[in-house]
């Protein structure tokens, strides 16, 4: 009884921890985010890990990106330009910003 009780906690708390990853990588989709960006490797934006990696340690990095998700932006990744995002409440770019430095 104890080890099905256990087995149980057990997945149970696996699904509280993988939940927001996936909720944050189905709102990136449903705001289009994936369109032009992936995980991995770049497609007309940066890829999420390289993100992650070059604000990696920087404190202001949330803010900035929240900001940059709803305002669009150019020249921190070359001169493609990221179009603004007003389908984006401040909240939502928040999630998005915390869960692409997670990456």
């Amino acid at each position: 009884m104890q080890s099905k009780w256990l087995t149980t906690l057990s997945l149970c708390a696996l699904m509280f921890v993988a939940l927001p990853a996936r909720a944050d990588r189905a709102l990136a989709t449903a705001k289009n985010c994936m369109s032009c960006h992936a995980m991995e490797r770049k497609l007309v934006g940066p890829a999420f890990k390289d993100v992650a990696a070059k604000y990696r340690g920087d404190k202001a990095a949330s803010d900035r990106l929240t900001q940059k998700i709803m305002e669009g932006g150019v020249g921190a990744w070359g001169k493609v330009p990221m179009p603004s995002n007003p389908q984006v409440s401040e909240a939502e770019a928040k999630r998005l910003a915390a869960w692409v430095l997670s990456q």
